[in-house]
Parts: C-alpha cells; sequence; structure tokens
C-alpha cells in the first residue's frame, strides 16, 4: 500500500497540494472525512470536533481558513474541555489506522498521520513557503469572504505566527524534534512562486519513482533475508518425514 501524508505549514497550500496529488494518482483522499468521522461516531457536529482537536497543545493543529483565526485566544491556544479532547484525538487515531485496513493507496493531509502510521513508511511530504508568500495566499482567501468579517494583513500575518509556534511545539512533543528538521520527512516542498496546479504533476511523478524504488528495495531485502535463512537452516529442516 502507498500512502503520502501531507504536513503544512499553514498558508503554504498544502491542503491543495494533497488534492490534486489524489487527484493525478487517482487515490483516496482523506482530510475533513477524518472529522466528519469521528463526529458520527460521537454525535457531535464536525465544527464541535475541529475545535476539540485543534486545541489540544501538543499535537498538530489543522485549521480550515474559515475558522482558524477565530478560534484562537490571546496565547494563540484554543478552548475545550481535556477529557473530551483525549477521547476524539483516540478516535482520530482509530479512523486514521483503519484507513490502512482498507488496503487503499491514499493521500492524508495533516493530523499528524506521518507518525501514526509511521510503520507503513509513508512518503512524508512537508509543504512550506516563505512568509509573505503564505500571507500572500491568506490575504487572497480572506478577500473571498464578507468585506465586514475580513481580518486585516496585521492580524492575518500575527494568527499566522501563533499557528505557527502550536504546530512546531506539536512537532517537538511528538518526534523529539524541531519542525524544521528535514531528517522527518522524505520530500519538502517549497511553494513560493509557484501555482499549485501546476506543480503537483512534478511532486506526482517524484512519488510514483520513490514508490517504486522503495517496493524494489523491500523485495531486494526480502530475497536477502530468505536466502540467509536457508543458508543456515539445518539440512534437512522442513522436509517431511
Amino acid at each position: 500500500m502507498r500512502i503520502i501524508t501531507v504536513s503544512r505549514q499553514f498558508g503554504s497550500g498544502g491542503r491543495e497540494l494533497g488534492r490534486r496529488l489524489s487527484d493525478l494518482l487517482g487515490w483516496d483522499y482523506y482530510d475533513k472525512a477524518i472529522i466528519e468521522a469521528i463526529a458520527e461516531q460521537q454525535g457531535m457536529s464536525p465544527a464541535q470536533v475541529h475545535e476539540a482537536l485543534s486545541h489540544h497543545g501538543w499535537r498538530d493543529v489543522q485549521l480550515t481558513y474559515q475558522n482558524s483565526f477565530a478560534q484562537l485566544d490571546s496565547s494563540g491556544h484554543f478552548t475545550f474541555a481535556h477529557g473530551m479532547r483525549t477521547q476524539l484525538l483516540a478516535r482520530q487515531r482509530e479512523i486514521i489506522r483503519n484507513i490502512t485496513a482498507a488496503g487503499n493507496d491514499c493521500v492524508i493531509v495533516g493530523r499528524d498521520a506521518d507518525v501514526i502510521l509511521q510503520e507503513y513508511h509513508p512518503l512524508r511530504v512537508c509543504v512550506c513557503a516563505d512568509l509573505q508568500a503564505r500571507l500572500d495566499r491568506c490575504m487572497a482567501h480572506e478577500m473571498k469572504r464578507p468585506a465586514s468579517s475580513q481580518l486585516t494583513e496585521k492580524e492575518i500575518l500575527r494568527n499566522i505566527r501563533r499557528i505557527d509556534r502550536s504546530r512546531n511545539r506539536t512537532r517537538e512533543v511528538l518526534t523529539g524534534k524541531q519542525r524544521g528538521d528535514s531528517s522527518m520527512f522524505d520530500l519538502t516542498v517549497n511553494t513560493t512562486g509557484w501555482d499549485i496546479e501546476a506543480l503537483a504533476p512534478a511532486v506526482a511523478d517524484f512519488a510514483v519513482r520513490w514508490f517504486d524504488a522503495r517496493d524494489q528495495k523491500a523485495s531486494a531485502q526480502l530475497a536477502e533475508t530468505i536466502a540467509a535463512e536457508a543458508a543456515t537452516a539445518p539440512e534437512g529442516e522442513g522436509e517431511e518425514s
């Protein structure tokens, strides 16, 4: 099974890239569907689940643009009952792991999937961009909102930095490494100056080549293991008496 996990800086276009990769490769795509599945199990609305999961201080905060900034308090944190968050995080982990039970190739955006599914050796993609590019992308989305609810450039920039701090803390606690440590990822994509639609085919091509190389290596290692075991087995072992 082939899995691509997409971690991203807020405003870098990581969600869009993940969706376009799934379309190009013909793979399943998981992002909001995970939230919806948790909501159905818990008898809650997707918005309630999203708010709860986004508050947990040690995990990767995935935010939709429309409600990201509204949930932040003055210190850049979110509010929700700790017990409920813990329960929902357990459900999230369970659902992400159940995704693999179907055996379908897939793209998963956010939700700590690269950590939860690390034994499946996914292609771990990190999507980033420089601060101005991220701000420009957020401003473009902001302009689509009603004028009365639009944030100023200064407010968006301040909240992007708050989200960055929260995500950095999450990655450090989960992995013991700084978010900027490239060893956590197999591919880092800087979207600065790029249109995501134009960039996606190159990333998809890399993904296919990466998985082909991974699978070939695994097959070679398996063959070596079988040969080594056969060479060290006692004479006559496995023969019928």
